[in-house]
């Protein structure tokens, strides 16, 4: 059996360095530039840039992160909005179905309600509903 360990290791050979850019508004763009063992660039694969926003619900803040097109951080700038937007309609979705999956899970006894809860004979107390 392996050492759950051996999971945790850096791959040497995905390295990226991060960078973070913000408006201190709408989010933030994160650009990974890839990065060879030794630090120095790695043109031969892509940099990526990650969007990061978040949004208001009644269960408190959720948190964004979607990728964003482009090659260059005007690029991904450029794309930021239709990105976060269809972020937000994917995670409204999401929360929809976790909802009726929810709701779903209330469960009826088989035969139905007990009797003094379905409107039948009660008994015990002295106030008594028509």
């Amino acid at each position: 059996m392996a050492d759950e360990r051996d999971d945790a290791q850096m791959d040497a050979d995905a390295l990226y360095r991060e960078e973070m850019f913000t408006d201190r508004r709408v989010g933030a763009l994160r650009r990974l530039t890839p990065v060879k063992r030794d630090g120095s660039p790695d043109t031969a694969r892509p940099t990526l840039f990650i969007g990061q926003a978040e949004i208001m619900t009644n269960m408190g803040p959720v948190p964004l992160s979607f990728e964003l097109p482009g090659e260059t951080l005007d690029k991904a700038v450029e794309g930021f909005g239709a990105a976060a937007n269809a972020a937000i309609e994917r995670t409204v979705q999401q929360i929809q179905e976790m909802r009726r999956q929810q709701a779903s899970q209330l469960v009826v006894p088989q035969g139905g309600l007990p009797p003094n809860m379905a409107g039948g004979p009660r008994g015990g107390g002295k106030i008594q509903f028509p």
